[in-house]
């Protein structure tokens, strides 16, 4: 038995404790000592060094042992009663047994087996660790050389697992692999030195390694990545070819998938949270996208265009609206970032202590990945937050796109809303695990509303892009869905992206390779939305002149990533509340 386990399992034996509060708070930090076991680079992170040196267990009999452990968990959970818990314990309770039915319902499918999408690869997830990972001293750095050293261990692990996901039909749809090969054999250069690997060797040493033990721990560095790294990033690479790629699927849809019809409709529920069946997110979106397309027309007629297809075409084409090189891209955007950054105390009472960068997306996944993504930091470790910028492809990434890009990436959004939930005086599983995508991307779309309210799209060039990525988030309702559910091909999807948004076409295909290989996600996006908006009008009509948008913008990250039901009692709450100030 896994020595982290032990203790989770003897106490899941004991008879519950007299009273429910007591008993839910031992179960809780019973459950985040077992993930921080099975996540060890997380703990690291947190400054957590019971998993240093360890890498996950990526292998099937690690996903079956550990949706046996939450369903033990969850079966505990279940026994513990809600009366006598405090709203606190039972929005804690509600949150954690959301997560681990999303577990143990999650490992029931085959597509389990599915590693990794054209948005995320573990390998790549590896590779990132020279970023997020602890470098304040020396057992943090004996922790990444040991992890090093045990990357081909993980290699063999995966492997293993792609082989048992081909033998059962779970692959990838060939439309979304055209990178796949690039994404691993960008992280093998010509010296050790070159590489994403070695990028903490480079730094100033700890004040606790001495000039001698420095070099040394340079000098592993350099052999490990030479000699373990880089000859199973090669196996990785020649196992891609030779094996996945000639059986990678046709049918983009996942209803194609053994049991994917049923696999999809519970990725909606969950990516939504919300009980809402696929043909329901598909009528949604055609009705979001009507009414946003016709916010466009306006736009573009009253800023004396013909048609909104002639402003976009303009947009598209006009090299004033593209930068010229990749430093420019991303001086426009630290530009931008840092010109929001002075207008959030219009927005927010309490802001993060946590700052964070701007970078450009690693190389090797740049050209197949999303205009943009956000990485959070660690306050513990003393680890920015970080808005990555996608810097290749540079005539289809306009300017005009930034204010709403950055808006949700960097701040109001992303940054704002997860650095935030780092402070808040929450169970640690809440403000370092509990992820729920129509919360935190739904807040991400609504940050690009709020850029409304501070006046960051001040052309209507600008305001064209704020709709188009609006625009884009309800397409993705109809696309996703109609992908999956209604037997859509790419081709049609990538139709109804053209017609609709003002994306250019590298943009476009990179997003429908994603809605094809990450089944669901998208849909949080504008879900989420949506329903933080319709929050925020009810609080507007409750309070009246009372209502103080900074205090509302608070009083929704208050709690943290939390379902959209939760969210919907914590508001109400508060309106309540407003009420008697």
């Amino acid at each position: 038995m896994r020595p982290i386990l032990a203790s989770v399992l003897l106490a899941i034996a004991t008879p519950a404790a007299a009273a429910p509060a007591a008993d839910l708070k031992a179960l809780i930090a019973q459950h985040w000592a077992w993930y921080l076991g099975n996540n060890p680079t997380l703990a690291s992170t947190l400054g957590d060094h019971g998993g240093d040196g360890r890498l996950p267990d990526l292998s099937i009999a690690a996903m079956d042992a550990q949706a046996a452990d939450a369903a033990a968990l969850l079966a505990r959970l279940d026994r513990t009663p809600d009366a006598g818990l405090s709203p606190a314990d039972k929005a804690n309770k509600a949150i954690l047994r959301r997560m681990l039915d999303e577990q143990v319902t999650g490992n029931r499918f085959p597509e389990r087996l599915i590693q990794f999408t054209s948005y995320a690869s573990w390998w790549q997830g590896f590779a990132g660790l020279a970023d997020d990972s602890p470098f304040a001293s020396e057992t943090d750095y004996r922790s990444y050389l040991n992890r090093l050293k045990n990357y081909p261990a993980t290699v063999d692990q995966t492997i293993a697992v792609g082989r048992a996901a081909i033998a059962a039909g779970v692959v990838q749809p060939c439309a979304t692999l055209d990178g796949l090969a690039g994404s691993v054999s960008g992280l093998v250069t010509d010296k050790p030195e070159a590489s994403r690997y070695y990028q903490p060797f480079d730094r100033k040493p700890p004040a606790d390694v001495v000039v001698g033990q420095w070099a040394a721990i340079q000098a592993a560095g350099r052999a490990l990545i030479q000699d373990q790294v880089f000859p199973a990033d090669r196996k990785l690479l020649i196992w891609i070819r030779s094996e996945y790629l000639p059986k990678c699927r046709v049918n983009a849809s996942a209803a194609s998938l053994p049991e994917g019809a049923a696999w999809y409709a519970w990725r909606v529920k969950a990516e939504t949270t919300t009980d809402m069946t696929p043909q329901e997110v598909h009528a949604l979106g055609l009705s979001e996208v009507a009414r946003i397309r016709a916010e466009m027309d306006a736009l573009a007629t009253g800023a004396g265009y013909p048609s909104r297809q002639a402003m976009i075409a303009k947009m598209k084409s006009d090299p004033k609206y593209f930068a010229k090189t990749p430093e420019e891209l991303l001086a426009a955007a630290s530009r931008m970032a840092k010109t929001i950054d002075g207008k959030m105390p219009t927005l927010f009472v309490r802001l993060p202590r946590l700052p964070y960068g701007v970078r450009p997306i690693p190389a090797e996944t740049a050209e197949g990945t999303t205009t943009a993504y956000y990485s959070p930091g660690s306050p513990a470790s003393g680890i920015a937050g970080t808005f990555y910028v996608n810097t290749s492809k540079l005539d289809q990434r306009p300017l005009w796109e930034l204010p709403a890009l950055t808006a949700h990436e960097a701040v109001p959004g992303h940054h704002n809303q997860i650095a935030l939930q780092q402070e808040l005086d929450l169970p640690d599983f809440r403000r370092h695990a509990a992820f729920f995508t129509a919360f935190t991307e739904g807040w991400g779309l609504y940050a690009e509303r709020l850029g409304i309210d501070i006046g960051i799209y001040d052309t209507p060039e600008k305001n064209m892009g704020r709709l188009s990525y609006e625009m884009w988030r309800a397409c993705r309702l109809v696309v996703d869905t109609g992908l999956h559910a209604k037997g859509w091909t790419k081709a049609q999807a990538v139709q109804f992206m053209k017609d609709n948004s003002a994306l250019t076409d590298a943009n476009i295909d990179a997003e429908v390779n994603r809605y094809i290989s990450w089944p669901g996600q998208a849909l949080g996006y504008k879900i989420g939305e949506l329903q933080i908006r319709g929050l925020r009008t009810k609080a507007e009509a409750a309070l009246g002149p009372k209502f103080d948008l900074r205090r509302f913008n608070d009083a929704v990250l208050a709690q943290g990533n939390v379902p959209m039901d939760v969210l919907e009692e914590q508001v109400t709450g508060w309106i309540a509340a407003e009420r008697g100030r």
